[in-house]
């Protein structure tokens, strides 16, 4: 806007100086001189109207004009405004480097000339136009410039906030496929456990441990259920990439007794061993040990072809560490360990986010472990 300002002013100062003081010095000027003015005046701004793009050009033939038209007994030639607006397209268009050679080169020129033909006042008033004329040709330039990065850092912002967005929303639809993988995979394995032991059992001798299958499949067929609910009432949540409230509280090592239990209903006896003194973690750590250790229970039963399994708590100072062991057929279940399918992927992924690590792989002595290293000191909520 101050730019714009400026070059209003100035055009509107050269154009009086036009009017009020070019036409005084025709009128002044011998009369037979003034068809050489008017001619040399007519070629001037036809060079200027026809040559727009080249303003140097413009320069060359206006200075040229101005110096014959002064050395013809003019003061103020009818030319001097193609000089100053030939020099305004200079210092807007071009660099700073040349916008300075131009401007002191048709100066000097016009001063010298000036001095020579008509000493006094004449030359440093002419001079000055000149000197407006580049400072608002660069004055015009440098707001472009201000403009143009004003813009292109609004256009930067704006692709960062998207960029952003898009980085929210793919970590958003990570965390629920994880969640949806580890909770309502992890019943329905134990519902396909479950249905399969019930083909076996459904004759007339065994229909007491038929009902009690049918009941296990009902039981985590509702658990199923009730997850599947929150995590599609999550997604429909509305709010730009929000989580919604949990309705019901976050899984934790409060609730490994049930979990275990679970297991124990599907053929799965696990035992549970504590290292050191076990005291309330943070909620994110305790969501995380808790799916890592579903997760792990729900490989061993489906993959690992034993009936039994150790889940191992460590509370040290600095760290939390569990590990989960079986002594199953590592062969039985390679095919799905050994390729990082999603479920060790998952594992991997929450233990990493909070700076802790997690290996799984085959035992020496035979079996299958998971271990889940968690530094305390370093623990942060997923998605922080």
């Amino acid at each position: 806007m101050a730019g714009q300002l400026l070059l209003l002013s100035a055009i509107t100062s050269m154009v009086l100086f036009a009017v009020v003081t070019i036409p005084a010095d025709v009128r002044q000027a011998p009369s037979s001189h003034q068809p050489l003015s008017w001619a040399v005046s007519a070629v001037v701004y036809a060079v200027l109207v026809a040559a727009r793009r080249s303003p140097i050009g413009i320069v060359a033939c206006a200075v040229v004009g101005s110096a014959v038209l002064m050395a013809d007994g003019m003061a103020y030639p009818l030319t001097l405004p193609a000089v100053f607006y030939a020099l305004y397209l200079v210092a807007r268009g071009a660099g700073q480097g040349r916008t300075l050679a131009v401007g002191v080169v048709v100066k000097a020129a016009l001063l010298t000339t000036s001095l020579i033909t008509h000493p006094g006042i004449t030359g440093f008033v002419i001079l000055l136009w000149a000197a407006l004329a580049v400072t608002t040709g660069t004055a015009t330039r440098s707001h472009r410039a201000f403009v143009a990065e004003v813009e292109d850092r609004a256009r930067r912002a704006e692709q960062a906030k998207e960029d952003e967005a898009s980085r929210r929303v793919a970590d958003e639809r990570l965390r629920i496929a994880r969640e949806l993988h580890d909770a309502v995979g992890h019943h329905v394995a134990l519902i396909n456990v479950q249905a399969g032991a019930l083909a076996c059992l459904l004759d007339d001798e065994n229909l007491t441990q038929a009902r009690e299958s049918v009941a296990h499949i009902q039981h985590a067929s509702e658990e199923a259920l009730e997850e599947l609910r929150l995590t599609v009432g999550l997604l429909r949540e509305p709010g730009a990439f929000t989580p919604a409230e949990p309705t019901e509280p976050v899984p934790g090592l409060d609730q490994l007794e049930e979990l275990l239990c679970a297991f124990a209903g599907a053929g799965l006896r696990v035992t549970r061993e504590v290292r050191g003194q076990a005291r309330p973690l943070p909620e994110a750590m305790e969501l995380t040990a808790y799916r890592v250790i579903q997760e792990s229970l729900t490989n061993t039963r489906k993959h690992a072809g034993c009936d039994t399994a150790v889940v191992r708590l460590g509370y040290a100072p600095g760290a939390f560490s569990l590990a989960v062991e079986d002594e199953g057929e590592f062969a039985t279940q390679g095919s799905h360990m050994t390729s990082e399918g999603h479920g060790i992927m998952g594992m991997r992924e929450r233990v990493a986010a909070l700076g802790g690590r997690l290996s799984a792989g085959p035992r020496p002595e035979g079996g299958y472990r998971v271990i889940a290293e968690l530094p305390l000191r370093v623990a942060r909520t997923e998605g922080s």
